[in-house]
């Protein structure tokens, strides 16, 4: 009573907005509250190879079902930058370059050169960076492409005013060549992407080239930025043109999300394919911070029989305090009869979805609530047992280099080790 008639009440008035304003932003950037529905479910699911499941599915997300078209799977760096620069090269109309981490190196010259080449001769190229993830973007390397006729653009940069608007990221993959060849996934663009995953150098990582309709989603996903961005609407053949597929047995639905306050597409997305899955539900994905529906479905799955594995990275991780968040969930994971794997070569960035040897989900999204309620993600959802067999093939592989954790070990783990995850998983509405 004696500190608050010691001072002036204005003085109190502005100390009490003050902690107001800092306590609404703790809710605001680290509480779940007002941010998901208290429960998540689903009367009835039919398997993903049925019509009842895609059909919907589409319908349900406001994305077009797509039929037609191949999706080719590219393991690491190496093989993804000799197709990359080989569609490049072939491209005569227009490219569309978006990913989210561009940092200076080989890769970074590599890459500039190449569409240096084609703005030399003629087609229209557009660089879309991110504001955070591009930071490190050379900038001589853009005013030497913007020199030769290309366009460079910067999504969200930093502003005072804007934080919060700024902490919602460009994390997409859409990069498009002629309106025909798409390339999405894991990669981006820095030295760490090159090589074949043979040390902790070279990062685990894979990419889908995309053609036919598929294209289309992946073409969205840079224009839609594009158009907020710049202001120009890129349309017509040189960027959407017709696409004669004939009866290809490739059924995709390419989801572009941009999540609100109250809709977030690809969590229902997700929860709506983990939750058809009947025999098998195979994960990998970086980072592992699931919100509370994703995380109930999983464990529900692998009660029910399901053979649910998650595979992550072990120490070689480029953000600990994630690693650390995700093991919070190992024990319970574990419980309900989940695998869980950590690859040990070097990081796993890898992005891949995998159900019933059937349906594949592939694309930028992480298995974490920022690529659900942050940032902007493309996926594609893929009904094609070949890519799918393709994609479990792969997943095996990479279990040889993988070590699964002991449940009766990891129970033994430090009283260190539990409160750091703790103390992490405080942070898992950004993560």
């Amino acid at each position: 009573m004696n500190f608050l008639s010691g001072h002036p009440w204005w003085l109190m008035v502005l100390a009490g907005i003050g902690i107001l304003a800092v306590g609404t932003g703790m809710v605001t950037l680290f509480s779940s509250w007002g941010n998901r529905p208290g429960r998540i479910w689903a009367d009835q699911i039919s398997p993903v190879d049925a019509d009842g499941f895609m059909r919907p599915l589409a319908a349900l997300l406001g994305v077009p079902l797509r039929r037609g078209g191949r999706i080719e799977l590219i393991n690491n760096g190496d093989a993804w930058m000799e197709v990359l620069l080989r569609d490049i090269a072939d491209a005569r109309l227009s490219i569309t370059f978006s990913v989210y981490i561009w940092e200076p190196g080989r890769m970074s010259d590599r890459i500039f050169e190449a569409l240096k080449a084609r703005a030399s001769a003629g087609v229209e190229v557009r660089v879309l960076l991110d504001g955070l993830g591009g930071m490190k973007c050379p900038e001589e390397s853009v005013k030497e492409l913007e020199a030769v006729g290309g366009k460079v653009a910067t999504f969200r940069p930093p502003h005072l005013g804007k934080l919060l608007r700024f902490n919602q990221r460009n994390h997409r993959r859409a990069i498009v060549m002629d309106g025909v060849v798409g390339h999405t996934g894991g990669m981006a663009v820095g030295d760490k992407w090159l090589g074949d995953a043979r040390d902790p150098g070279e990062w685990r990582d894979a990419m889908l080239r995309v053609t036919g309709c598929a294209v289309e989603s992946v073409q969205c996903a840079f224009a839609e930025h594009w158009a907020y961005v710049t202001g120009e609407v890129l349309n017509g053949e040189k960027y959407f043109p017709q696409y004669q597929d004939g009866d290809s047995s490739l059924r995709t639905l390419g989801l572009v999300s941009s999540p609100a306050p109250e809709e977030h597409p690809l969590g229902v997305f997700l929860f709506m394919a983990f939750l058809a899955s009947k025999e098998r539900l195979w994960i990998t994905t970086p980072y592992f911070v699931p919100d509370e529906h994703t995380l109930y479905v999983i464990k529900r799955q692998a009660r029910e029989g399901v053979d649910v594995r998650v595979l992550v990275p072990n120490e070689h991780i480029d953000a600990r305090t994630i690693r650390r968040a995700a093991q919070r969930y190992y024990a319970q994971l574990m419980d309900a009869g989940v695998k869980v794997y950590e690859y040990q070569p070097t990081m796993m960035h890898t992005k891949l979805i995998v159900i019933d040897g059937k349906f594949s989900i592939v694309g930028s999204a992480n298995l974490d609530i920022r690529s659900k309620q942050l940032n902007q993600e493309n996926v594609i959802g893929a009904l094609d047992p070949v890519l799918a067999q393709k994609l479990e093939a792969t997943f095996l592989k990479d279990l040889e280099s993988a070590r699964q954790i002991d449940p009766a070990e990891w129970k033994r783990r430090g009283l260190g080790a539990r409160v750091l995850e703790r103390v992490t998983a405080f942070f898992s509405e950004q993560f």
